[in-house]
């Protein structure tokens, strides 16, 4: 089977095909030649990311290798500020898991992050069936190598955003890390034949070396998504807005939070809630619904706070309910999906409340809101 090997010369784990002895990086394009590819790592590696012991004021330090800034080649932006994203949406088309909107709410997200937010079309990289490049195709190994890229050479100062829309699902909590007992996961477009990707790995390759006076967010438009980054507080609100920090730190101790920089993760819904791909929402096409409502509150003008984008995203799909009474429930979960889509969406409401995750808890209603 195909085994996976860092790169020589930007670290980014590669899968290398059966009998290889030599793999070319499709981000930096150097070649690495493997003299023995039965002694090839397993992905991901305990060197590349150390697992230190969570205290509020431990800042463990990682010496992440250096990517070019840029994707292909592009010209390089600056070291210090810069702005870089990973946008995934995958339709599933073809096969019985297939959904209608994550490919438009790819192209919307690209949108408001080169428009509202001036982030360079050149560092963000995008993954879609659309996509020509077979490197962008959301495959689990081409997702794993966009986290990596996302986070390479990352320092203060810089401004990090992961977008997911597609299928989100859970299993089994093997290690004994999740109040539940269940590990949130991604679907990737061949999850069925190469796996799901687990939050466990999610916190390890994006969340975890984010360095002091840096910052990553993370909008997640999946079912069971609310801690899909296992980040360590998840912000517990009520219809009226008032809210809680709830502590998600594991009890065994293991490390959950980052290298001294900030992540928040604003995500479709509960972990055991499904989160709809739906028309209901803009009249016109289908999208996320948690897509919809976050760029809606921003373009709104209702985003000065991070409190006010949550609430504003939670009365957008209630309004929905008390208003029509039903919308479209294609994007539910790999786990229920067949009984959602017998349904045929109609007259299905969105039971979905959208959730805020992040590694320090903070006053929602005082934190300004910035990507």
């Amino acid at each position: 089977m195909p085994l996976l090997v860092d790169c020589s010369n930007c670290k980014t784990p590669l899968q290398l095909p059966s009998g290889a002895t030599s793999i070319r990086c499709a981000i930096c394009r150097a070649i690495t030649r493997i003299a023995d590819p039965r002694s090839a790592p397993s992905f991901p590696s305990n060197s590349y990311y150390p697992t230190p012991t969570y205290t509020h004021t431990h800042t463990p330090t990682h010496n992440r290798p250096t990517l070019p800034s840029s994707y292909y080649g592009a010209p390089t932006t600056p070291a210090v500020g810069r702005k870089k994203a990973v946008i995934i949406g995958i339709c599933y088309n073809n096969t019985r898991y297939k959904l209608k909107g994550c490919i438009n709410d790819a192209k919307c997200m690209k949108y408001l992050l080169i428009n509202r937010f001036k982030f360079p079309e050149n560092e963000i990289l995008m993954l879609t069936e659309e996509e020509r490049d077979p490197y962008r195709i959301p495959t689990k190994q081409n997702i794993r190598m966009a986290m990596a890229w996302l986070v390479a050479g990352c320092r203060a100062g810089d401004s990090l955003v992961f977008h997911y829309s597609g299928h989100g699902s859970q299993q089994r909590d093997y290690d004994g890390d999740e109040v539940d007992g269940k590990d949130e996961t991604l679907c990737p477009l061949d999850f069925e034949t190469n796996g799901m990707i687990v939050d466990d790995e999610i916190n390890d390759t994006i969340v975890k070396p984010i360095p002091r006076g840096a910052k990553l967010h993370a909008i997640i438009d999946a079912c069971h998504s609310g801690t899909m980054l296992d980040l360590p507080f998840l912000c517990r609100m009520n219809g009226s807005g008032q809210y809680v920090w709830e502590d998600h730190r594991p009890r065994s101790g293991r490390w959950k939070g980052t290298s001294g920089g900030e992540v928040i993760s604003f995500s479709g819904c509960d972990d055991n809630q499904t989160s709809a791909d739906t028309s209901a929402l803009s009249q016109v096409t289908s999208t996320g619904a948690m897509t919809y409502c976050f760029i809606q509150a921003i373009e709104r003008g209702q985003a000065s706070t991070y409190g006010n984008v949550l609430n504003a995203m939670r009365s957008a799909i209630r309004n929905v309910n008390s208003s029509s009474g039903g919308g479209g429930a294609g994007g539910s979960a790999v786990t229920s999906l067949l009984s959602m889509l017998l349904n045929g969406g109609s007259g299905v409401g969105l039971k979905q409340e959208p959730q805020l995750t992040a590694n320090e808890a903070f006053d929602v209603y005082t934190k300004p809101f910035s990507l």
